[in-house]
């Protein structure tokens, strides 16, 4: 029993190991040139293969009772959008001790924009909690965020004039998300059995499109300079505020549904879902609102608190996973 304990922690540790080293990789080899849009490609095929994936493994009565938890939604809901906003406004007093103003902004930016999608529903797989849950919520999440995230930015950061939202960001969550996931619905009296013979090989999938994910990022930061724009000691601070803010509310989700009653499997959505806060939708719309501020700058804490939050819920992640096998 003593030498398996080890062998189930490795895959975990590779994991982790895989998201840090592809974030140096991207940091120093940057995607440049016609590797931009491979790049690109590659996330979207990747993304459509996942969503197509998790349709064909949930049974439509799982997927039902995904859309019927309503608390579990609002609960996710009131994390992104209710309470990570108060927690920004609170992280004003920061300034100008701790923070510059700039990197005020970039934190109260990390505090208004919507959860994650891919990497919310992964974690929520790997760590075997309410996936059905995870996938309404994250994104609900999405569609809700391109609306309350303009409102709440123009609102909370008196930004002013070109405030403009994408009618293509509704078809980008119909193409790449919902689509493949009726497909894979729709496709599961051929599917089903294939994907849950091969669940495990098919986990890498899962981790194959967050580091993709993670490196496309970090490629695109470093095409933007965003790590020569601030001192070491002003990186080691925001770094420092980072991971308070993502510790406190992965307590808070953990123990506060805890309070409200909810199970396991629901913990974990409420958890990673209610926590997570995406790059994906973050970047883009930082470019349209803040067009004549330093985009680099407001950008930067939410890059650092995505690295953080996906190696922290690895982490949770494979924890949750080995106490469910165990527990089996």
């Amino acid at each position: 029993m003593s030498s398996a304990q080890p062998h189930r922690k490795l895959p975990l540790d590779g994991f982790v190991l895989a998201i840090v080293v592809t974030a140096i990789i991207g940091s120093i080899l940057p995607a440049t040139g016609p590797a931009i849009p491979v790049v690109k490609h590659g996330v979207t095929v990747l993304i459509f293969i996942l969503f197509f994936l998790y349709g064909a493994r949930l049974e439509p009565r799982e997927t039902l009772d995904g859309l019927k938890n309503w608390k579990l939604q609002a609960a996710i809901l009131a994390s992104t959008f209710v309470v990570f906003p108060l927690i920004g406004l609170a992280m004003r007093g920061l300034v100008p001790w701790a923070l510059p103003g700039t990197l005020y902004i970039g934190m109260l930016w990390i505090c208004l924009v919507p959860s994650t999608v891919q990497s919310s529903i992964n974690f929520t797989s790997i760590a075997h909690g309410n996936v059905a849950g995870a996938i309404v919520a994250a994104t609900t999440s999405n569609l809700l965020g391109t609306f309350l995230t303009p409102l709440l930015a123009l609102l909370l950061m008196s930004t002013s004039g070109g405030l403009k939202i994408q009618p293509t960001s509704f078809l980008d969550v119909i193409v790449q998300l919902l689509l493949p996931f009726v497909l894979g619905q729709l496709s599961r009296p051929w599917t089903a059995d294939f994907v849950i013979k091969h669940r495990k090989p098919l986990k890498y999938v899962d981790q194959g499109s967050i580091i993709l994910v993670v490196y496309s990022a970090f490629s695109e930061g470093m095409r933007e300079h965003m790590w020569s724009l601030v001192s070491p000691a002003s990186m080691i601070v925001l770094t420092l505020i980072c991971l308070a803010l993502l510790f406190f509310m992965l307590w808070l989700t953990w123990a506060g549904s805890g309070w409200l009653g909810f199970n396991r499997d629901d913990r974990i959505a409420i958890q990673f879902c209610g926590t997570k806060r995406s790059l994906a939708t973050g970047l883009p719309m930082a470019t349209v609102l803040f067009a004549d501020q330093p985009v680099g700058l407001i950008v930067l804490p939410l890059m650092i608190f995505h690295l953080a939050q996906l190696i922290a819920c690895g982490v949770l992640a494979g924890r949750y996973a080995r106490q469910c096998e165990a527990e089996q």
